[in-house]
């Protein structure tokens, strides 16, 4: 399989039409081998348009990676910065925790799957992304400094906006969640422009895996 030219196809095929165009996120994209986060038997369909199964040793399933312009989508919209610091909640494959390495400073994302866990590191340290930096444990459930983080990425959905979370943004911030159910959710852009103060921006409508531990809806009981 040609990959170059496969992954030439997807930034120009999907990509590029799905509204992705800053050259930066494009050059990132054509930069780090998407290839090689994606589990053995599935390396032939990592530039497809779909979300590939992290059927690892292990690992439960039901966990995905995300579609390729769904990532390079969030990517753009996170406007990284060569000095950000960044938290990913969801490490999956690594893959994203990659694409945001190779903009930001550091990296610091939470993978409560010991197998998934170990996938990513392994990956990440063969792609040499020695910036990130991979916690096993509940990403939601950890405690995380007030004013650490200059980004925030949930890889994965949540029912509803973890607002505990937006302490950790630095002013200026940017947190990016996939918020919603099934069949309706939408990707929020959160920015922290005061002590007190944040603004809230749905970008565009999507579908994806909820992550588990994420905030969740309290449902009406009779």
């Amino acid at each position: 399989m040609n990959f170059e030219q496969a992954r030439f196809n997807m930034i120009e095929q999907q990509i590029r039409t799905w509204e992705v165009l800053d050259q930066a996120t494009l050059d990132t994209l054509a930069a780090v081998k998407r290839e090689d986060f994606v589990p053995a038997p599935y390396r032939a369909m990592a530039f497809s348009d779909l979300e590939i199964p992290l059927n690892v040793d292990g690992a439960a399933p039901g966990e995905v990676m995300f579609a390729p312009k769904l990532e390079a989508r969030l990517l753009q919209e996170l406007t990284v910065k060569p000095t950000d610091t960044i938290l990913e909640i969801g490490a999956g494959s690594g893959y994203m925790a990659a694409l945001l390495a190779s903009r930001g400073q550091t990296v610091q994302t939470w993978e409560r799957q010991p197998a998934l866990a170990a996938f990513a590191r392994a990956n990440l340290s063969r792609g040499g992304m020695s910036s990130v930096t991979v916690r096993e444990g509940d990403g939601f459930a950890a405690s995380h400094d007030a004013n650490a983080f200059d980004v925030i990425l949930l890889s994965g959905a949540v029912e509803r906006l973890p607002e505990d979370l937006f302490k950790s943004l630095k002013l200026g911030g940017r947190f990016i969640a996939i918020v919603g159910q099934a069949p309706v959710m939408s990707a929020v852009l959160v920015t922290r422009t005061g002590e007190d103060q944040f603004t809230q921006v749905k970008l565009f409508e999507t579908l994806t895996t909820l992550l588990v531990g994420g905030p969740t809806v309290e449902r009406f009981r009779f």
